[in-house]
């Protein structure tokens, strides 16, 4: 496999496991030193950046809460630190509780969009101070902001936000050369969709029903992706959203 990441450093944030853990692994084997970002999976983070260095690859764990502006700003500040620079951000951390609308909290509204949106804005905010012309920001929305789907209507609006961001930050960093695309995965097969009775429900056997291709994604779907809009391969492409979900719209 070609490394077309080669010399490149990249922040991986919530990448302890699943989607993210996939995308930084992909990365290192891309050629790229990775910053595996983890908020409470101390464990799953290690034994992230155990596979990549038994692979070859150049990682560090890094604990932090990406909706905490200090957090935030350290979590980039490692790259720095660890490897000297920053080429690449996906902002992979995201939550999601579903209810009805008679279930809706401030508390269920506050806690997915701090993770969600302020995070993401925050991290962003963070990196931009050190990323170069040519830079990536890779923002990990879902395709449930077309889809709509019911009794998720809090989770939908942070993807929402996701994709008018990505848009917005595309127009103010492109003077500056800094790419910016959203990254929208149908349903995925990771440790969360499972944990939350998705996997093997007649929610899955539904959204496979409505998939083109047929099947439920796998993490490395959405890592080889993420890996063309971290890479030169891309360099055309900014205020993009690219729904990876086998069809499913």
């Amino acid at each position: 496999m070609s490394k077309k990441l080669e010399g490149k450093v990249a922040v991986v944030t919530g990448a302890s496991k699943g989607i993210g853990a996939e995308i930084a692994k992909r990365f290192a084997r891309d050629g790229a030193a990775v910053v595996v970002n983890y908020l409470s999976s101390k464990a799953g983070a290690d034994k992230v950046v155990a596979d990549i260095t038994a692979a070859g690859g150049k990682a560090v764990a890094v604990g932090g809460n990406v909706s905490e502006a200090a957090d935030a700003q350290a979590i980039i500040a490692a790259a720095i630190s660890n490897f000297g620079k920053l080429d690449i951000l996906v902002n992979n951390s995201g939550i999601y509780e579903f209810g009805s609308i008679e279930e809706i909290t401030p508390e269920h509204f506050h806690k997915q969009f701090n993770i969600n949106v302020l995070g993401l804005l925050l991290t962003t905010q963070a990196a931009v101070k050190y990323l170069p012309e040519g830079g990536s920001i890779i923002n990990i929305g879902s395709v449930v902001s077309r889809l709509t789907p019911p009794g998720a209507a809090v989770y939908t609006a942070t993807k929402g936000a996701v994709d008018a961001i990505t848009g917005s930050l595309s127009k103010e960093l492109g003077p500056r050369k800094i790419r910016v695309n959203a990254l929208n995965p149908g349903l995925v097969a990771t440790e969360g969709t499972q944990t939350a009775g998705v996997i093997g429900s007649e929610m899955e056997s539904g959204y496979v029903a409505q998939t083109p291709l047929g099947r439920t994604g796998q993490p490395s779907d959405i890592a080889s992706v993420a890996a063309f809009l971290a890479s030169e391969d891309s360099y055309w492409l900014t205020g993009e959203q690219l729904l990876v979900g086998g069809g499913l719209r």
